[in-house]
């Protein structure tokens, strides 16, 4: 996989070299969404706002749905520099940088003033931090869900009670801990490969955003969802350093400008997505649950507990203190 990554590289790297007689700098910019994602969309728009930014001294080509690396290469492909950018989910970076995880406290940070302000945040600014010492620059924070869906066949996932013995996508160790404590058999994978898992009966139920069960189909091989504010995710855009610093200073502001405004226009975008999703599954044939407030209580009292113990080991302690910052929002 990694040498056909290589090679796909390599022939954007042509097609960069072609660009560049019309721009000074090439940017590839690598992720993993499908075309018809929200986020994906917004993605495309901050490139093309980059360009128009720097006068067209950046050209930004986008590899989107892993046309050029998959998920899991995108972090090594950015700091080895084979390309410029990437963006990636925050559970993907699990034991890497573990604080990463934050936002996936079980029913903690998912409240909208919140992430509005995440961006220049005190606990955004400490995880660029960390990212910096992983040999990324991180530019860019997209918000892409702080509602989830339990998607199932055949009956709901709406108490702890339901998820007995249930295969249901994962995302990762940290995660993973809060479903294993609700009798669960999490099994961790990218959102690119659920659809198959489900279809061929891999996993029983799927784990996502609300609009992504809608935008990856999963209502052709499941027939419940259940609606919860489980966490928030984001996507976040992250460079090179090298090449960042090898940039004139219009074009870093540039690209400082494009990441801010499309972080307010993915978390506007954001809501909107899961304002419509779950109407448009219902009109695709799913049966919708809409978690209330008790069922939320009972899930965040099994879950929440072994998230927490799990982090709290995984960041040895450190942790609770992005949480303090977060509380201090």
């Amino acid at each position: 996989m990694k040498r056909i990554a290589l090679a796909v590289v390599a022939g954007i790297v042509t097609i960069g070299a072609y660009a560049a007689n019309a721009a000074e700098t090439v940017m590839r910019v690598s992720h993993q969404l499908p075309p018809k994602h929200h986020i994906a969309i917004k993605i495309a728009d901050w490139a093309a706002d980059i360009e128009a930014r720097s006068g067209n001294t950046i050209d930004v080509q986008v590899f989107g749905a892993n046309q050029a690396f998959d998920a899991k290469q995108n972090y090594p492909a950015v700091a080895k520099g084979d390309i410029e950018a990437a963006f990636s989910v925050n559970f993907q970076w699990g034991k890497t940088i573990p604080e990463m995880n934050v936002t996936l406290k079980p029913y903690s940070v998912t409240d909208i003033d919140v992430l509005r302000k995440w961006p220049n945040s005190e606990p955004a600014k400490y995880l660029d931090g960390l990212l910096l010492d992983k040999g990324v620059r991180n530019v860019v924070w997209l918000f892409t869900t702080n509602m989830s869906a339990f998607t199932s066949q055949g009956k709901a996932l709406i108490t702890p009670d339901d998820f007995k013995g249930v295969k249901i996508r994962g995302l990762n160790p940290l995660v993973d801990a809060g479903l294993k404590a609700l009798g669960a058999a999490p099994s961790a994978m990218s959102g690119s490969k659920v659809y198959n898992a489900l279809q061929t009966g891999v996993i029983d139920a799927g784990l996502t955003d609300i609009s992504a069960a809608y935008s990856r189909k999963y209502y052709e091989v499941q027939d419940h969802v259940t609606v919860s504010p489980l966490f928030s995710v984001f996507f976040h855009g992250y460079v090179n350093p090298k090449w960042y610093d090898g940039l004139t200073a219009a074009q870093q502001q540039a690209i400082t400008e494009a990441s801010a405004a499309a972080a307010k226009a993915a978390l506007d975008a954001t809501e909107a997505a899961a304002a419509e999703a779950p109407g448009q599954l219902r009109e695709k044939g799913m049966k919708v649950h809409i978690h209330s407030a008790a069922e939320i209580d009972a899930m965040k009292a099994i879950m929440d507990p072994a998230f927490s113990k799990a982090f709290d080991e995984a960041t040895k302690g450190a942790g609770q203190k992005l949480l303090d910052m977060i509380a201090a929002m």
